[in-house]
């Protein structure tokens, strides 16, 4: 099988990015701490690829991202520290059990919310991220082994970078292929203006429901990979300001760009973690008020995001050019 030009020059310049971890590994330059960092960035990457179909390219505005993130983390956690004992086959299958969880979650509060806009929808999942944050502070009533408030540790730590990277370039495919795909243009007419796709004939309701449905997946996937690569969950780890990450990261990054999103998702945590070496304890304190700074330079400074909508070449299929909004405009205003 021939691989595309585009592709051949993603599948490289993995390839180097792989090697270039690796040198730094086997030379002392990456420190553990940092692979850990590393690590969270790339768990984070494919959680944020997840509300970037929601919000970036379907414009569904959601505040509660961060609790199919954790509903995947419970899943893929419990499950295979009650039944997979560090077995690799069970990591996989508890895997697809926590965003498939996440999925079905999603499926049966998207039915009814997404009939909602705007900031009346980004009220419904803020919401329901409340709902989840306290079950997780309760679910040990039910169920013992999610630890409720005090947390659930003993999750087999099985998951490691090369696995992480791995996973992360599957998504980077699977959100690539869906956005450049007839389902995926569905999508971003009606972020453009919902009322024209559905006067062309577009089921809004059916492609709202399915881009929220595959975001949440891709969240509880990232969930649940986090589960396996730190010791420890707590529910905190997946409170409203988290949602804000996700938020953030996908608005700084550019509303509709994967590219952005990707590259805003590490350089996100790398700066936190930067931040939280700078400032010590006092991160805490001080961490809405850098993100209010942030958010507030950003929009002064280039409102538009970073990369505009924009992608580069290598995420972009070869048969495919991507129209910016921009070019869009300037095609209409031509007629």
């Amino acid at each position: 099988m021939k691989l595309s030009r585009n592709t051949f020059i993603f599948f490289a310049g993995a390839a180097f990015s792989f090697a270039l971890v690796k040198a730094m590994q086997f030379s002392g330059m990456l420190t553990p701490y940092w692979q850990l960092v590393l690590d969270q960035a790339l768990i984070i990457v494919i959680g944020a690829l997840g509300l970037s179909i929601i919000y970036g390219f379907t414009g569904q505005f959601s505040l509660g991202h961060a609790a199919f993130y954790g509903l995947g983390a419970y899943t893929a956690g419990a499950l295979d520290k009650v039944y997979g004992n560090g077995n690799m086959l069970f990591f996989f299958l508890s895997l697809l059990a926590g965003a498939a969880v996440a999925g079905l979650v999603a499926l049966l509060i998207g039915l009814p919310i997404l009939r909602l806009r705007s900031d009346y929808l980004g009220i419904a999942t803020l919401g329901f991220g409340i709902i989840v944050r306290v079950g997780m502070e309760n679910g040990n009533k039910l169920f013992p082994v999610l630890g409720g408030a005090t947390g659930m540790s003993g999750t087999p730590q099985v998951a490691h970078f090369d696995l992480i990277f791995i996973l992360t370039l599957i998504v980077i495919l699977l959100v690539r292929n869906f956005i450049f795909s007839t389902y995926g243009r569905a999508c971003t007419s009606i972020r453009e203006d919902e009322i024209a796709a559905d006067v062309m004939g577009i089921d809004t309701t059916r492609y709202k429901v399915m881009a929220f449905v595959l975001g949440c997946a891709l969240a509880g996937l990232a969930g649940g990979i986090y589960a396996h690569r730190y010791p420890f969950l707590h529910p905190a780890s997946f409170d409203f300001l988290k949602s804000f990450d996700f938020l953030l990261i996908v608005v700084l990054g550019g509303l509709g760009s994967m590219t952005g999103t990707i590259v805003t998702a590490v350089g996100w945590v790398f700066l936190l973690e930067v931040l939280r070496v700078v400032l010590g304890q006092n991160f805490i304190d001080w961490r809405g008020v850098i993100y209010a700074l942030i958010l507030v330079v950003s929009i002064i400074v280039r409102p538009q995001g970073l990369f505009s909508g924009k992608e580069l070449r290598l995420l972009v299929p070869d048969h495919l050019k991507m129209v910016t909004r921009k070019e869009h405009t300037h095609a209409g205003s031509g007629n």
